[in-house]
């Protein structure tokens, strides 16, 4: 990794115990050139992107301002130059209902997919620098939860919750998500624990936090970054699976309340068949857009790939140069 390797650089034997931190800006400038260059980063941002606008600016999309009013035009319409993909039984514009929908999506993305990286990196971390029992204790926590099968346990959650409210979803996906990123941060925090870097800020008498916080979390930024992606992209799948399941709140502007509705109001059957296949590709589309980042994050952040590609150009190098070298000899020779 490449956020590594600059700070184990500005740490060595002879260089001041001050932190790295202008090997850390040219790590952190390194990491966002790496994504600017990746296609599948590209791609997915730009497909994350649409969304996103659409979502904030309903308007500039449909000029329906209530789209879940019901009989609001007249039902079971075929897709017009007026109404886009048709309407719904229940008198309902799906173009509009489907531009609404995207926001709920993007919030529960972004503050589930948030707060389970927080707990990722909080419970990782500090469970690898800690080590001992602690460490011990909170890997043993991890473990159990991680084999627990996930979307039954959010399922049985979500029922037990109580009345099917955003902030319930919300909280029901941070408790069942945060295992898998607390495994990576804390087999990655491992690895760094014991570097030069943080051994000469523990001889500058700096405190625990201190360390965790300002010397650790900054090198492991692009793995933060993948883990965040990861589970933003849980959480989108396992509440769109449970808002068609009926354990949402089936009033709500979202894609799986769509699905939810346009399979109580048999859709396929009906002829309104957009009902339920329009939500299921803005679901598909923003989970393919967190995933192709995700996977370009990785890419990044996987110290195996980077000296892999170094070593093919170097190979490519050291293949073109005995071609040129001969025509040099043999000029000078005949100099």
């Amino acid at each position: 990794m490449t956020t590594l390797t600059s700070a184990d650089s500005a740490a060595g034997p002879e260089a001041p115990i001050g932190p790295p931190t202008a090997g850390r800006r040219r790590s952190r400038a390194s990491v966002w050139r790496a994504f600017l260059s990746n296609r599948k980063a590209n791609v997915g941002f730009a497909m994350f992107f649409v969304l996103l606008v659409m979502a904030v600016f309903p308007s500039l999309f449909t000029s329906v301002s209530d789209p879940t009013a019901p009989a609001k035009f007249t039902p079971r319409l075929t897709p017009s130059g007026a109404h886009w993909f048709g309407t719904t039984s229940l008198g309902q514009d799906i173009w509009a209902l489907f531009v609404y929908g995207a926001r709920e999506p993007l919030i529960i993305a972004v503050v589930a997919g948030g707060l389970a990286t927080i707990v990722s990196v909080l419970v990782g971390v500090s469970a690898a620098y800690l080590g001992g029992i602690p460490d011990d204790v909170i890997s043993f926590i991890t473990n159990v939860v991680l084999v627990i099968p996930t979307f039954p346990l959010v399922i049985v959650l979500s029922a037990y919750a109580g009345k099917p409210t955003l902030t319930i979803m919300i909280a029901v996906l941070v408790v069942t998500g945060w295992s898998y990123g607390a495994n990576q941060m804390r087999a990655q925090a491992l690895s760094l624990r014991n570097r030069d870097f943080l051994e000469s800020a523990r001889v500058r008498g700096e405190r625990r936090s201190y360390i965790i916080v300002c010397e650790m979390l900054p090198t492991m930024i692009s793995l933060i970054i993948a883990n965040f992606l990861g589970a933003a992209l849980y959480s989108v799948l396992a509440a769109a699976g449970l808002q068609f399941l009926g354990l949402g709140d089936p009033n709500s502007d979202s894609w799986g309340t769509m699905l939810y509705w346009a399979d109580s109001q048999s859709a396929l059957e009906s002829g309104t068949a957009w009902w339920a296949v329009l939500p299921a590709i803005g679901i598909a589309v923003l989970g393919v857009a967190f995933a192709l980042m995700n996977y370009a994050f990785d890419e990044i952040s996987n110290p195996a790939l980077r000296p892999v590609r170094r070593q093919r150009v170097k190979k490519l190098g050291t293949r073109r140069r005995p071609a040129q070298a001969p025509a040099t000899v043999g000029g000078g020779a005949r100099k």
